[in-house]
């Protein structure tokens, strides 16, 4: 489909929509898209330090997939998300480079040397096909006005006419996924123009260290977080009687770690790091502003007629405690960990919170606790509540399920596959025989395939031919690699893997 002719699309969708509205109103949509946050993190996955009252309130309220996939990391995650196809495809991993910005901003580069610089990444950033179609532009396919707040576009460096470009009406927040690393930005992004925020005056944002021992509220006097939730609540408050589509990719729980001040629960805890302190009180003001954005939704009337998903970009990442043993793949007891029966794991390597909820690895592996994410939605009158599902599905599934909301039209060659019937407890007749995560890492395996009955083929060494097998059903922290009994399965799983991996985009012309 070109983009002509899905312009064309999006003009008669919209005007159907405008004529149907009153009698068929289409429901708002928000995604609240956390970043490097492991289901273990949230109470109704299994935490036991962290309370998260609102997240799992949504859990209680409507669905909870227990079989979903993001990424390894935040770039493909993004892209996957957004354009509908497995991070396997051409492109998943091409990002910009980062950084350019806080060069200039900390005087190593001049005006004019940024300027000339930044002219340059552009005429050489995995340019987008004309007829290529984004998540952003569905929605408007379908009616919706579209906003983002936060960590803007697929990353890493962006700039106001790519992100127009992927269908974003309203946005605010960075252009620089580097400059996400700190939480007190001296400036911000909205619609093209460039804000100021008050007491911010560190090029870096306030990015911390690893360490995190800085003292509570270091980097400024002006939170980026509680920028994006006083403007998302303005934008809900404003476009009330109007249909929208609202992404908040936030930097919740990013690291470093930093917040403006200790969550009660934990400013006096005996035993937590200041570290640990200061994550637990990420993740609480994460779910905090689930709440206020759920309260407002309900203020206004709008509670029954929204469909509320969370998620999360990729697995869990340390960002306190044990993570140089996990660099290192050192045991607590000093013993080398291995990719087969000692594998480094939150739950036996010294994590107060087990945000991996025992899964192997983190953030950047190809086992479980590098790729597997929580998905939780809620839709009033829609959704059962407190129900589950094991359905295989990833985040490029979101594009197909918001046209199928939307009542638009899926563009031609996505890998997306929408899940709305599960989420109406109706058959889901169309899965997938797999799913694809790209991984150009080799911490903790590789690239990985995990199938519709339940196998994972995990990439160790290509060169070598070395593939491990789990049966994710039974082993979902894969203790058992079953390559050795099952050669024809790894044969068969490794063909389809291998076949996808740099693959042509079947949407593009």
């Amino acid at each position: 489909m070109t983009l002509r002719i899905f312009v064309l699309l999006l003009v008669v969708v919209g005007s159907t929509w405008n004529a149907t509205a009153q009698t068929n109103p289409l429901p708002n949509v928000v995604l609240i898209f956390a970043d490097d946050l492991g289901p273990g993190m949230l109470g109704c996955y299994g935490q036991q330090v962290v309370t998260t009252p609102n997240i799992d309130q949504l859990a209680a309220d409507g669905i909870k997939f227990n079989n979903y996939y993001g990424a390894v990391f935040c770039a493909p995650s993004r892209w996957t998300l957004l354009s509908g196809m497995h991070d396997g495809r051409r492109g998943g991993w091409a990002h910009t480079r980062a950084g350019l910005p806080i060069q200039r901003d900390d005087g190593r580069i001049t005006e004019a040397e940024y300027q000339d610089r930044l002219v340059q990444l552009k005429a050489n950033a995995n340019p987008i096909a004309p007829e290529e179609v984004f998540l952003g532009q569905v929605a408007q396919a379908a009616g919706y006005k579209t906003s983002q707040f936060g960590k803007l576009d697929r990353g890493f460096l962006t700039w106001h006419e790519r992100v127009k470009r992927f269908g974003w009406d309203f946005y605010e927040g960075y252009f620089d996924h580097a400059r996400c690393h700190g939480f007190y930005p001296p400036y911000l992004w909205r619609n093209g123009e460039r804000f100021e925020l008050e007491g911010n005056h560190m090029a870096n944002c306030g990015k911390t260290s690893e360490i995190g021992n800085e003292p509570i509220g270091y980097g400024g006097a002006t939170y980026s977080q509680n920028v994006f939730i006083e403007g998302i609540l303005k934008y809900i408050r404003d476009h009330k009687d109007e249909r929208f589509f609202l992404y908040h990719p936030t930097q919740l729980p990013h690291g470093p770690v930093a917040i403006p001040s200790l969550h009660p629960d934990f400013a006096e805890h005996p035993t937590m790091s200041l570290a640990e302190k200061k994550y637990a009180s990420m993740i609480k003001m994460l779910d905090d502003h689930v709440g206020l954005i759920m309260t407002e939704l309900k203020t206004q009337g709008l509670d029954e007629n929204t469909v509320v998903l969370f998620s999360s970009d990729n697995g869990h990442e340390l960002y306190y405690g044990p993570k140089p043993s996990y660099k290192k793949q050192i045991l607590p007891s000093g013993e080398k960990a291995n990719l087969d029966d000692k594998k480094w794991r939150t739950s036996e390597c010294g994590d107060v919170f087990n945000g991996a909820g025992g899964r192997a690895g983190l953030k950047r592996s190809g086992y479980q606790g590098g790729m597997q994410c929580p998905l939780i939605v809620r839709w009033p009158g829609r959704i059962a509540p407190g129900t589950e599902t094991d359905l295989l599905s990833a985040h490029y599934d979101f594009m197909a399920t918001l046209a199928d909301i939307g009542g638009a039209e899926v563009p031609i060659g996505k890998d997306s596959i929408s899940y709305l019937p599960t989420l109406l407890g109706q058959p889901q007749t169309q899965t997938h025989e797999y799913v694809i995560v790209n991984n150009h890492n080799r911490v903790m395996g590789s690239t990985a395939l995990i199938s519709r009955d339940g196998w994972k083929l995990v990439e160790m060494n290509r060169a070598k031919d070395e593939f491990q097998l789990y049966n994710i059903n039974d082993d979902n922290e894969e203790r058992h690699n079953l390559a050795m009994q099952y050669p024809e399965k790894v044969a068969a799983l490794k063909a389809i893997l291998l076949s996808e991996l740099d693959s042509e985009r079947p949407d593009l012309n």
